[in-house]
């Protein structure tokens, strides 16, 4: 796996002419965000050495070199998920190349299912915490100590200054944001009613099918993190528990605007 890092960030860094510190990671329905983006380069998956493909409808699938917020960025237009039959070193084979490139802050985007029944679609909930419940984990197999610790903690898997930094910019900006628990599942399939009732009697107040790997890989690598979900139905009654991918597509995209002004001035205030 080292060597296989080692070739992808030296061909990424052919593009790379000054120093880059930030990632972004963007999920269903937030692709888009990328046209807030001064875009120097855009480099397909495809032909970067060992990186994945998204497979994902709504995933754009390049990886994006270039300035947002006043500072030079690395952002992943479309990830890569357990579900589409990737193994967990896979999904998290980005992240590990981008600390080699240099990154240290990692913002991670999602479209999730509101479990919490005071959220409502659209809202955008800032992850102060998680819990994993994904069948495999992303750390399983040998470790290497170049990368980080045998068993990294994750007390503070999600950075507290930069939580109250969004919180702060939200103000600024007359943004409402919610703060609240990711719970992560393989997917594909959304959640029946009985898995939502589940999730929120054992604390989650939003689920989806990703962030969670790269988050626990980012922090094994001592990376500062900051996830943030945009809610994209409701658990508060039966109509709007109901869902399909078009539609979370569709509040992803409706989303964007306050997603794209929260994220430039936390990166601009950085």
């Amino acid at each position: 796996m080292l060597e296989k890092i080692k070739k992808s960030s030296q061909f990424i860094a052919s593009f790379l002419k000054e120093e880059y510190t930030i990632g972004i990671i963007l999920g269903t329905g937030l692709g888009e965000l990328a046209s807030q983006i001064k875009i120097r380069y855009a480099i397909p998956y495809a032909d970067i050495p060992y990186f994945p493909i998204s497979t994902v409808e709504g995933h754009q699938g390049k990886l994006l070199i270039g300035e947002f917020g006043g500072k030079n960025i690395l952002a992943m237009q479309g990830r890569f998920h357990f579900y589409e039959g990737y193994s967990m070193q896979e999904v998290t084979f980005p992240i590990r190349v981008m600390h080699t490139l240099g990154i240290k802050t990692l913002f991670v985007s999602n479209a999730a299912g509101g479990v919490n029944t005071s959220y409502r679609m659209g809202d955008l909930m800032l992850i102060r915490d998680h819990i994993n419940l994904f069948p495999e984990h992303p750390l399983r197999g040998k470790n290497f100590n170049e990368l980080g610790p045998r068993f990294p903690s994750m007390t503070e898997a999600y950075s507290p200054r930069l939580i109250q930094l969004a919180e702060n910019c939200g103000k600024q900006l007359g943004i409402s944001l919610h703060k609240g628990v990711y719970a992560g599942l393989q997917g594909p399939s959304f959640e029946t009613p009985a898995e939502y009732n589940w999730i929120r009697i054992i604390g989650g107040d939003a689920v989806g099918m990703s962030t969670i790997p790269e988050i626990i890989v980012a922090r094994h690598m001592d990376m500062e993190c900051f996830g943030i979900s945009v809610i994209t139905n409701s658990t508060a009654n039966e109509e709007e528990i109901k869902t399909n991918h078009e539609e979370v597509q569709e509040v992803g995209n409706q989303a964007q605007p306050r997603m794209t002004k929260l994220l430039e001035a936390m990166i601009r205030a950085l």
